[in-house]
C-alpha cells in the first residue's frame, strides 16, 4: 500500500505561485491515479487535478489555466504547480492515491492572502 507526504504548502500574496509535492512509498507508485483535491473550512472536499498512470490529466473548471499536475514515476512524486493565486484558492491540499482504493495524505495548508 502506498503512504503519501505532501508538502510545499505555505502563505502566499494574491498573484503569487506554489508548488505542492507529494512523495509516495511503499508501493508501485506508477500503477496508481494520483490526484490532488483541497478542502476549504465549512465546504467539501473538492478535487483539484488528477492524473492517471498512462498521462491523462482532469482539472477542475476553477483551476484550469493556472494551475499544472505532473507526475514523476521515477521519483515517486506527483506535483502540483499553482499560479496566478486567489484567495478562494485557500484550503487544505491533499494528495490522493487511487487503484479502486482510496489513500489520502495528511494534507498541507496553502493560504492566499495580502
Amino acid at each position: 500500500q502506498v503512504q503519501l507526504v505532501e508538502s510545499g504548502g505555505g502563505l502566499v500574496q494574491p498573484g503569487g505561485s506554489l508548488r505542492l509535492s507529494c512523495a509516495a512509498s511503499g508501493s508501485i507508485f506508477s500503477s496508481y491515479t494520483m490526484g490532488w483535491y483541497r478542502q476549504a473550512p465549512g465546504k467539501q472536499r473538492e478535487l483539484v487535478a488528477r492524473i492517471t498512470r498512462g498521462g491523462k490529466i482532469v482539472y477542475a473548471d476553477s483551476v484550469k489555466g493556472r494551475f499544472t499536475i505532473s507526475r514523476d514515476n521515477a521519483k515517486n512524486t506527483v506535483y502540483l504547480q499553482m499560479n496566478s493565486l486567489k484567495s478562494d484558492d485557500t484550503a487544505v491540499y491533499y494528495c490522493n492515491a487511487d487503484k479502486g482504493i482510496t489513500i489520502w495524505g495528511q494534507g498541507t495548508q496553502v493560504t492566499v492572502s495580502s
